[in-house]
């Protein structure tokens, strides 16, 4: 009887971190009208590691997202960042204190993939486990078709330059802080992921308030 009890818990808890997994949540609609001017934000534009723990509205986290890689041509399915080819090989993780999560930007929503808190997985430094938000930026290479994978990194690294500046540009213009990362351990990133052989982790990069 014992065993058949603790049978049905591990089964109740699989059920729950599944349903876990499973769940979408929907951001609300991006502001595409507000924001300082274009030249203004690119003279305010900068890298900081001065993070404190202080959670961003959900408004802002629909806003940085869009920013980064949303759609903004929706008949054509494009995005607020160019890709060669349009190869689209970009997926971006977000690690909140809530969980994991992974933006969808065709729903502009979020898939939650953990409620586990692994922000303290995004680097080396102290402030990414403290800071709001750790994107991590991911690269489909199946995506990337023919090529060696040297060629397919840096043409992903290309990638994540373009989305990593729509970062720095909101950022700026929200009065967040941001910095660029490439000091992750990318085999820790990926297994905590649980990412597939043809997903590689590229960058990561930190937003959130300033100290």
């Amino acid at each position: 009887m014992k065993l058949k009890n603790l049978y049905l818990a591990f089964f109740a808890l699989l059920t729950f971190n599944f349903a876990i997994a499973q769940e979408s949540v929907k951001l609300p609609e991006p502001d595409k009208t507000g924001g300082k001017p274009l030249m203004q934000a690119l003279n305010e534009r900068s890298s900081s590691r001065d993070f404190i723990d202080k959670d961003l509205t959900e408004k802002q986290l629909s806003d940085l997202l869009w920013a980064a890689y949303g759609i903004n041509r929706a008949e054509a399915g494009k995005h607020t960042t160019p890709t060669s080819k349009n190869k689209q090989d970009i997926e971006i993780y977000i690690t909140t204190k809530k969980g994991v999560f992974l933006y969808i930007p065709e729903e502009h929503s979020l898939k939650q993939i953990s409620n586990e808190d692994l922000r303290k997985v995004t680097g080396k430094q102290a402030f990414v486990k403290e800071a709001a938000v750790n994107l991590i930026y991911v690269s489909d290479f199946d995506k990337l078709g023919k090529g060696d994978d040297n060629t397919k990194l840096m043409t992903a690294a290309t990638h994540c330059g373009f989305i990593g500046q729509n970062v720095y540009l909101y950022c700026a213009s929200e009065g967040l802080i941001t910095v660029f990362r490439a000091w992750i351990d990318k085999n820790e990133i990926r297994e905590a992921l649980q990412l597939k052989e043809n997903q590689k982790v590229i960058y990561s990069q930190t937003v959130g308030y300033s100290k």
